[in-house]
């Protein structure tokens, strides 16, 4: 028996049959001629070598081995209606799952606003997320454990495509009874001698207040590296030193009665650059542009 000869359209056109329980009227809803769609059932008869339809002037029936295929055939039928639909979604509209792998000092202050944009305009998505070590996301990315990573910049890397999102900002954080909580303007040079507070080493963050120190003139407190921002908001209130939090997180968690004070470096830009990261090639590029444009949009409208 040859299983390559059963056709989608026979599995059709029995389905059809069916639904009509008439040859005529199965006929017409396949477009197809009444001698046209007998043959192709007769001939998928013959490559099961079984009979699935009883034919009597009576009527329309299914054999019981009929009914069994007709079952299944539904069943392909509404497979590869699924299949279609996949594709359908992917090149005009943004569904199924994408995987997004994110870095616990952006993610749970970026994110939520995003998802209610996404669900509003994408229904049919589903994402899902999930903090990983930075270090870790893009050889994460490179074998398949996400699908899109949102990331720090720079990314060199050859085999993947990388968008700018926004550059955040980095306030200065300090205990609301620092020596310099008074000053109108706190510049660079204000900064020279300070203790400073960072992430450990996992975080690209520690490298580039380091860099910063550097800079500044300022002395990183190794013995105290914090293990979240939190953890570090908590030292800056202890009076343990100073830092710099990224601008969402110290919109998102420091509050008027709080005992940490964020400012911004008077005449000093500093800044981190977020993009969304995905492999060269991948079949779900066009979805991951349209993740871009929503990014974009929610950090315009609502940061």
């Amino acid at each position: 028996m040859n299983y390559q000869k059963i056709t989608l359209k026979q599995l059709r056109y029995l389905v059809a049959l069916d639904e009509e329980h008439n040859y005529r009227k199965a006929a017409q809803l396949c477009g197809i001629s009444q001698p046209s769609l007998s043959i192709q059932l007769q001939n998928l008869e013959t490559t099961l070598e079984v009979q699935l339809i009883e034919r009597s002037r009576s009527g329309v029936f299914f054999t019981p081995t009929g009914r069994e295929v007709l079952a299944k055939a539904r069943e392909v039928l509404a497979t590869v209606q699924g299949i279609h639909d996949i594709a359908e979604s992917g090149r005009h509209s943004l569904a199924g799952t994408i995987r997004l792998g994110t870095k616990s000092t952006l993610g749970p202050y970026l994110l939520p606003k995003v998802v209610q944009s996404l669900h509003k305009h994408y229904p049919d998505l589903k994402l899902y997320i999930r903090e990983c070590d930075p270090r870790e996301m893009e050889a994460e990315l490179l074998r398949g454990d996400h699908d899109v990573i949102l990331a720090q910049l720079p990314i060199n890397n050859e085999q993947l495509n990388t968008v700018e999102l926004f550059r955040e900002p980095l306030l200065l954080a300090l205990a609301n009874d620092h020596r310099l909580a008074t000053l109108e303007k706190i510049t660079a040079a204000d900064l020279k001698g300070e203790q400073v507070l960072t992430l450990n080493p996992r975080y690209h963050l520690h490298d580039q207040i380091g860099y910063l120190c550097e800079d500044f003139g300022a002395t990183i407190l190794k013995d105290y590296e914090g293990t979240s921002l939190d953890a570090l908001r908590q030292m800056v209130g202890m009076g343990m030193g100073i830092t710099f939090l990224p601008e969402l997180y110290a919109k998102s968690e420091i509050r008027g009665n709080s005992d940490v004070i964020v400012r911004p470096l008077f005449n000093k830009n500093i800044y981190r650059s977020i993009g969304l990261v995905w492999r060269k090639g991948a079949a779900k590029s066009n979805s991951y542009e349209r993740i871009v444009e929503v990014i974009k949009q929610v950090i315009k409208t609502r940061f």
